[in-house]
């Protein structure tokens, strides 16, 4: 599709051609004739490319002249950009140099900076030979246009004239697998169930691309990540399985897994153990596109997704390309429909998509046309509709979108991201008003999402992805011009990428490799290159490249437009990079730098400079003011940057910058700000203590900048006297912004009250406000009068004594009309919050709906009446306040943490209130005597009165409860004030309750699903069934069955309960969790555990010498997990039918001997962890099961030989064994992780020879105690070539590594050496090395010293080298974040 690029790229060309500077500058270098003769050629063969259009779909001739023009058109740019850049390099060098040569400072500037004589300006740069190039290939294109019998097409193509199209998107504990369709087909429908409003019933949601990587770990994090919206750093599996099961317990959850491949029923059995803690009704679709993976997950249901029928099709169709316009009076609908059907096939991502091209088109013939196209005919895996799309975009969009071919499927992006790439690439051109290029690229990237080419992302309402299929149609459409690399995976495949590539990507993974980088060095006239995020490593904060990777990059490809190295650990730029003149976006975000180039100033084309978070960035280059070119500054979070870039005024083009920082030494003055008239978005100002100085005027600095939408206006925490309160206020005054402002933000201020301007009505669009810390401010401004307001904060305002009138504004009948959340916090000093004064005319918070005090600890007054519409209230640390309840007939959620008394004067009750939060009160008042019938959610805190002896109303009227979280409520004995009310309780947790002695009486809620209790040091027993309020500690003893017919209770959890001395049988609890429980003697006095029970965990139970006295563990169980019970000695006589038992962890149990009969039988088992048992001595005589296990041994010193039947193993780890004798069988050869401990293991290794196991992926031998006994020469084997981790530690005595062949490891990614004090060289390393360790070997760190040891060269080229625990590119400095 090359002549469709050509559209959009030729006109480019022309108007570089006709540039004013450029034709002056041809002149002087005598080529102007040249270009002009390129002009006319090229409008020549501009109108040919209709006829081309056509006949390179079945000429594959006239298919490589296009190419081969598209080639000479981006060389010829390629050309034009290098002289527009001389011209104004050789304009911005004489500038500086007359500059310079009258200035006394001349002799300050570098040399680099001045080392030219204005007559050699003239004479260093030659391109003829290149144009010449040129010339003959346009002339060779003539020639062979003849031959392929290309014409001039008359009229042209219609010029369509197109209007907007309302923004659309495209195809947005039960397991619903989905197949059949294409991959596409079924996440489109999936997206449309997830994005649908009847779902919002589903909290929390998760969406997870899957793919054939079915990595339980990265599935279970990325899900966490999605559900807490935070980094999970966890590596363990069952670390980030418990946390993930910690954070959907009893919420009704919804996941989504696309594009699932993997039929392992063991994986998706591990991966779904912690989706059994939600609550009923949740539910988890998974598309894919067999059904033998469907029916891997053993679902209820399985959806085997059909076609669409011709009327449904025909129905998503009509959505889309009629919208509210419908046809003309004349066409023929039923033409249309029978065509509309036939060409889309049932498929939704083509009916939709045809019908968004459709709906641009004004005529009937205009749509015939299309539906006639011959491109639907064309046979490949492309919906010929989205070729069709693709083909009838304007030719400025066609660009645009074969540039997205570089983004990895399912990378979620920004709009201003994609924006700010378009622009630097030269594919958003000037139009002929006076729109700004990023708002002519947010029309293009507004265009696309329309036309559904993006798509709104499911994880991120401020993020966008493309469908699959449409990622696809860009890779097709821009052929050999793009190029991604998507992991080291497709560099070991050999990818290619061609000479002509003009733009590429890569992820950027943690460990990158030298060789990685290499396969680009083909592309010499690459233009992008574009380091991308980890999809599912967004939280990790740095990838790793060696030096000379970097310096190598800058030194191949000169003609980068784009260059994104963000969040690589990269310390310092090579001054190369002033080599890449005609880059414009450079982005460094996330990464180690400490200063820029001096070079940086010769880069005169750079539009975008993105240095956030550079949080080690300390200083500038000695001059900057050549970038006269730069848009967008970057600097958000570069925390320890202390003043702006001499010279930033001459950035008359510049639109965003994040921070403004004000130096102590008037390097960068509040009056640069002036002369940067197009600042736009958001702008925040830092260090404003820094400006003590004004001009005879004061100016107004911000004033005119109407495209301002956000200003933070901050001065430095001043905790001295220092403070002068009218400098800042004469500061406050020159920073008035424009009426346009939408959100404020003013922290540290130092004025005792604010200007005017703040809370002037005038502001009439701005809808956030945040005060903070201004210390000295004594009133608050007329805050009411701001008609858009929607969110005031409030926060540290030490002087504030009280809140009146003056707040709300004189003379406004209906102050803050539009706030929605108000947010008072640590005015420490605030007394009294007057209401506005009594008048029936004037309505005060109409749409309040969240309140929030915090820390105002002399609040006394009462809060303002009849907020008619507020839904939270939050009250925290306010030990005066008496907390009066009103008019408050929205109220759904109530928090309150600390207030001396409630009152509650509603004659409504509390109809609404769904959460209610109640700590450390001093009196209750008459609240207790109300009714909550609504209140789904109790949580309770040093809150004694609540439970006195007569039982108020108000917690007998908790008749819809279905949580309650009780803490530190000592008067508590038992809940039978609860249990009478018989609320729906779901969930019951309580804690530091010090009376606690039973917690129901007779039977369990029969709703309760989950009962955690903790740090209760007089609880007995959890059921009574005496009179009275004693607890007999035998009165369950001989209990089996508790209410066995109506108990629910799945999962129960004891930790620190001391006087805890028996538990019920409750049959239907799969999960069973005791702790530090020292008086319980056994889990069960019947002999049997609850027959439903999956996970049982049991740790610092001092006189518990069996789990089971008798009897068999439940089949069910899938968990078995004790540690540090010193009386243990028997866990169960055998195991028996415990075929879904999937791990066995046992910790510190002194007494125990071995594991029970039986352990060959368990068909699931996976793991097995056995450490610090001082008597275990040996393994049940029927050895392990068959079943891929994983063993871990460690400290253990009675143990003396493994089992027979070690080759089922796949993990074998052995520490502190010093008895331990490997088998006579040898190892498995399906070993894939092995770790060996001490002389004896390491000797039967070398017998077998490791080069044997051929399955080896991490090994580690280590020396340990008889280090002393190991002589180099006992080390000589052959690693396995299949190994990625190697870890060799303790041996005092090593000299080399003896390895034979160790660079001809062709996998190994990590080398870790530790405590060999002898070892001073390294052998040839492999070059697929990522990362390598050492510690505690003094004369090999010596050696490794970077740039100077004599092993340097070694580890030149490794990513990620560290050296007693120090990465070998930081700098030296105290610490590091």
């Amino acid at each position: 599709m090359a002549e469709l690029f050509l559209s959009a790229v030729l006109p480019v060309l022309f108007q570089k051609l006709t540039s004013p500077q450029l034709l002056n500058f041809a002149t002087e270098e005598g080529v102007r004739a040249k270009l002009k003769k390129w002009e006319r050629t090229l409008k020549m063969i501009k109108a040919l490319l209709i006829d081309a259009e056509d006949k390179q779909l079945t000429n594959d001739a006239v298919k490589m002249w296009l190419e081969d023009l598209q080639d000479l058109a981006y060389d010829a740019e390629d050309i034009l950009d290098e002289y527009a850049t001389e011209a104004l390099r050789r304009k911005l060098k004489i500038q500086e140099h007359q500059a310079a040569s009258t200035s006394r400072a001349r002799k300050l500037i570098p040399a680099c900076c001045i080392g030219f004589t204005p007559s050699a300006l003239w004479s260093d740069f030659s391109m003829r030979s290149k144009i010449d190039d040129i010339t003959n290939r346009l002339d060779d294109l003539c020639r062979q246009r003849t031959e392929l019998g290309l014409v001039e097409i008359a009229g042209g193509r219609s010029n369509v004239s197109q209007h907007r199209l309302p923004t659309t998107s495209l195809p947005t504990e039960t397991v619903f697998p989905s197949w059949g369709w294409e991959e596409s087909e079924k996440t489109t429908l999936a997206q449309q169930v997830y994005n649908d409003n009847r779902v919002e019933v589903f909290n929390p949601k998760a969406w997870v691309y899957v793919s054939d990587d079915f990595d339980v770990v990265r599935i279970s994090k990325a899900i966490l990540e999605l559900f807490t919206s935070s980094s999970c750093d966890l590596k363990e599996l069952n670390a980030v399985q418990n946390r993930l099961k910690d954070a959907l317990n009893g919420k009704k959850f919804l996941i989504v897994l696309d594009d699932v491949w993997s039929r392992s029923s063991d994986s998706w059995e591990s991966l779904k153990a912690p989706f059994m803690a939600g609550a009923p009704g949740s539910k988890i679709i998974v598309t894919t596109r067999s059904i033998e993976v469907a029916l891997t997950m053993r679902p209820r249901e399985c959806y085997d997704l059909k076609l669409l029928s011709d009327g449904d099709c025909w129905d998503m169709f009509v959505t889309h390309a009629f919208n509210i316009r419908g046809a003309g009076a004349r066409w023929n609908v039923d033409m249309i429909r029978e065509k509309v059907v036939q060409k889309c096939k049932g498929l939704p991502l083509a009916a939709k998509t045809l019908g968004g091209l459709l709906y641009y088109k004004e005529t009937e013939d205009e749509w015939m046309n299309i539906l006639n196209s011959k491109i639907w005919d064309i046979e490949n895996n492309i919906l010929p509709v989205l070729r069709l799309s693709y083909y009838h975009l304007p030719s400025h969009l066609k660009r645009c979108f074969a540039y997205c071919a570089i983004l990895p499927k399912d990378y979620e992006f920004e709009e201003r991201e994609l924006v700010l790439l378009w622009v630097a690439e030269g594919l958003i051109q000037p139009s002929s008003g006076n729109e700004e290029l990023e708002d002519l690229g947010s029309q293009s990237f507004r265009d696309l999402l329309s036309r559904s080419v993006f798509q709104k992302s499911n994880s991120n309402d401020s993020k966008f992805v493309m469908h699959d299929l449409v990622n696809d149609l860009a890779q097709i459409v821009s052929r050999k011009l793009s190029f991604k690399l998507e992991g080291e995976l497709e560099f070991n495949n050999q990818l290619k990428i061609y000479e002509k590539t003009r733009y590429a990507s890569h992820i950027g993974q943690e460990y990158n490799s030298k060789r990685k980088f290499e396969v680009f060095n083909d592309a010499m006239h690459l233009r992008t290159h574009l380091s991308v995020p980890q999809i599912n490593d967004r939280y990790k904060e740095d990838c790793y490249i060696s030096n000379r990777a970097v310096s190598d990059l800058l030194l191949r490809f000169k003609k980068l437009r784009v260059l994104s190295l963000q969040k690589y650990y990269i310390v310092e730029l090579p001054n190369s990079i002033g080599g890449l003149r005609l880059l414009r976006y450079l982005n460094l975000s996330k990464s180690k730098i400490r200063s820029l180039p001096e070079s940086i100033n010769s880069m005169c084309n750079l539009q975008t400079l993105i240095l956030r978070n550079c949080r080690k960035l300390l200083k500038w280059p000695y001059s900057m003011g050549n970038l006269i070119n730069l848009r967008h500054l970057d600097i958000l979070g570069a925390s320890s940057i202390e003043e702006m870039p001499v010279g930033i005024r001459k950035w008359e083009h510049l639109r965003t910058l994040t921070n403004f920082i004000v130096s102590k030494d008037s390097k960068s003055s509040l009056k640069d700000l002036k002369h940067l008239k197009f600042l736009c978005g958001e702008l925040h100002i830092s260090r404003l203590e820094n400006m003590i100085e004004f001009g005879v005027t004061r100016e107004f600095i911000l004033s005119d900048k109407k495209d301002l939408k956000t200003l933070l206006l901050e001065w430095g925490s001043r905790f001295d006297e220092s403070t002068d309160e009218e400098v800042d206020k004469k500061i406050l005054d020159m920073l008035r912004p424009h009426q346009n402002l939408e959100e404020l933000k003013i922290k540290c201020y130092g004025g005792s009250k604010f200007p005017s301007w703040v809370g002037d009505r005038s502001f009439s669009k701005m809808t956030i406000l945040k005060l903070k810390d201004c210390r000295n401010c004594t009133s608050l401004p007329s805050l009411g009068l701001l008609d858009s307001l929607k969110s005031l904060t409030i926060k540290g305002m030490k002087g504030i004594k009280s809140i009146g009138s003056e707040f709300y504004g004189e003379h406004c009948f209906k102050p803050f009309r539009s706030l929605e959340t108000l947010h008072f916090d640590n005015l420490e000093e605030w007394e009294r919050w007057d209401p506005v004064k009594e008048n029936v005319c004037v309505e005060s918070f109409p749409k309040l709906r969240e309140l929030s005090i915090a820390r105002c600890y002399k609040l006394s007054e009462s809060l303002p009446s009849n907020l008619c519409l507020l839904e939270k209230l939050v009250i925290s640390k306010c030990a005066e306040l008496v907390v009066s309840f009103s008019t408050f007939p929205m109220l759904c959620e109530l928090n309150i943490d600390g207030c001396k008394m409630i009152v509650c004067n509603s004659p409504t009750g509390f109809k609404s209130l769904n959460s209610m939060s109640l700590s450390n009160i001093s009196d209750f008042g008459n609240w207790l005597t109300k009714d909550f019938q609504s209140v789904e959610v109790l949580k309770v805190d040093r809150c004694d009165e609540i439970f006195l002896e007569k039982q108020p109303q108000g917690l007998y009227s908790l008749i819809s409860l279905r949580e309650l979280y009780i803490t530190r409520c000592n008067i508590l004995t038992n809940f039978e004030g609860v249990q009478k009310s018989n609320p729906p309780l779901v969930e019951l947790e309580i804690s530091n309750c010090n009376s606690l002695t039973f917690v129901f009486r007779g039977k369990l809620p029969p709703f309760l699903k989950k009962l955690k209790i903790e740090y209760c040091e007089k609880l007995e027993c959890l059921l009574d069934d005496n009179e009275e309020d004693t607890c007999s500690s035998s009165s369950m003893m001989n209990k089996e069955n508790v209410n066995a017919s109506t108990c629910h209770l799945e999962d129960l959890y004891i930790d620190g309960c001391p006087s805890l001395r028996c538990l019920p049988s409750i049959h239907q609890l799969t999960n069973l969790s005791v702790l530090n429980c020292s008086k319980l003697t056994t889990l069960s006095s019947t002999g049997h555990l609850p027959v439903a029970l999956k996970h049982l965990e049991v740790y610092e139970c001092s006189e518990l010498t069996a789990i089971l006295a008798k009897g068999q563990l439940p089949e069910t169980l899938e968990s078995l997990d004790i540690g540090s019970c010193q009386k243990l000695e028997s866990i169960v006589e055998k195991f028996h039918n415990n075929n879904a038992l999937c791990d066995i962890s046992i910790l510190e149990c002194q007494k125990l001997k071995s594991l029970p009969e039986g352990l060959e039988t368990l068909s699931s088992l996976r793991f097995i962890y056995v450490r610090a048992c001082q008597d275990f001595s040996s393994f049940p005589k029927g050895g392990f099961p068959d079943s891929n296990l994983t063993v871990f041994l460690s400290r253990c010193e009675k143990l003396e030989a493994l089992p027979s039947g070690i080759h089922t193993l796949s993990s074998l780890h052995i520490y502190s064994c010093p008895n331990m004798s490997l088998s006579e069988e040898g190892l498995p050869t399906k070993l894939a992780y092995l770790t060996i401990h001490g002389l004896k293991q390491y000797k039967a290794l070398t017998e077998w020879g490791s080069h044997n196991l051929t399955s080896l992926t991490y090994l580690c031998i280590s020396g340990g105690p008889d280090g002393e006994s190991f002589q180099d020469e006992d080390l000589r084997i052959t690693l396995p070539s299949t190994l990625t981790w190697f870890w060799i530690e303790k041996f005092p005595n090593l000299k080399y590594l003896p390895f034979k062949d160790f660079e001809d490891v062709p996998s190994l990614s990590l080398l870790r050496i530790e405590g060999c004090p002898e070892l001073s060289s390294l052998p040839i390393l492999p070059s697929s090395l990522l990362q390598l360790y050492i510690r505690r070997c003094p004369l090999l760190k010596d050696a490794c010293k970077r740039d100077k040891g004599k092993e340097w060269s070694k580890i030149a080229d490794i990513p990620y080298v560290e050296i007693d625990y120090k990465f070998i590119y930081k700098p030296d400095e105290p610490s590091e974040d």
